[in-house]
């Protein structure tokens, strides 16, 4: 019924499911080893720059945010859209480490590895890849106590959420993330997919491969979803407009039982990213409300 989004991997910037983290330029000691040497540290993304300042690591650069970043990166230069960075910017910068996800590895790795400038691309496309990655993080730059302290904190907070769910009977859940003009649906091993997992719920497109398939209104009609969530990629104002246009003129969406029963929802892009953030246990009990209200 369905096939792969042909554009997937463009929109959704570059997605890439590789499990480690990968380094563009040769190996070196101060590559290798960066305690050892001066930290010269751009963090590639907001959730990133996050996490550095969890682990009390500095950054010689940000990227351009709409959200209060940490004290300790205040007044530091940026470098542009994390999607699209300034490589100019960032190859004067001449950092020791870039810092970016595994989802914008395939738009942004040639240009690195034509400036010689060394960029690892971590894993944040499900929750245990990103503290997973936090950890590698504590080793690498010998934050070994911060980066046990916060993943023991999240998982602290992820497991009573999940204690929680496990003792309720979860709904079954269609989820959409839209981007500007069109919309694919989120399987389980997508971030999203993970989520919803871990607070009970059951994914229509449960058994999928992909983390994101095109549409088929008709087959996800007859998967029954009992609450359809829907998660913006980019400009979420004009997405959930898309979206309130797509429900309303395409006929199908009123034959849908979470329709019909006021179960459709539009989930902050702040909390439900398309990688995984230090966000998780709001994000879960966010969920856990629209679950089980």
């Amino acid at each position: 019924m369905y096939v792969l989004a042909i554009m997937t991997v463009v929109i959704i910037a570059g997605c890439s499911s590789e499990p480690e983290a990968k380094t563009t330029v040769a190996d070196s000691d101060e590559v290798n080893n960066p305690a050892k040497s001066e930290q010269r540290i751009i963090a590639g993304t907001v959730v990133i720059a996050e996490i550095l300042d969890k682990l009390e690591l500095d950054a010689i650069a940000v990227p351009e945010s709409e959200k209060q970043l940490a004290s300790r990166f205040d007044g530091l230069p940026t470098i542009g859209n994390a999607m699209t960075p300034d490589m100019e910017t960032v190859k004067s910068m001449d950092p020791t480490d870039f810092l970016s996800v595994s989802t914008l590895e395939y738009d942004l790795e040639d240009s690195f590895k034509q400036l010689d400038i060394p960029t690892n691309f971590l894993n944040f496309q499900s929750i245990d890849s990103m503290i997973q990655e936090i950890q590698l993080l504590g080793e690498r730059y010998d934050r070994q106590q911060q980066a046990d302290r916060l993943v023991t904190d999240l998982q602290k907070r992820i497991e009573a959420a999940e204690v929680v769910a496990a003792n309720r009977k979860g709904p079954n859940v269609l989820i959409l993330l839209g981007i500007p003009g069109s919309y694919l649906v989120a399987t389980e091993n997508s971030y999203a997919g993970d989520l919803v997992k871990r607070a009970g719920g059951t994914n229509v497109m449960e058994g999928q491969e992909p983390e994101y398939l095109s549409s088929n209104t008709e087959y996800l009609h007859n998967s029954n979803p009992d609450i359809i969530l829907r998660l913006s990629h980019g400009m979420p104002e004009e997405v959930v407009e898309m979206f309130d246009e797509e429900f309303k003129t395409n006929d199908i969406w009123k034959h849908f039982d979470a329709v019909k029963n006021g179960k459709v929802y539009d989930l902050e892009e702040s909390l439900f990213g398309t990688t995984a953030s230090l966000q998780v246990p709001e994000a879960l009990s966010e969920l856990m409300k629209i679950f089980y209200r």
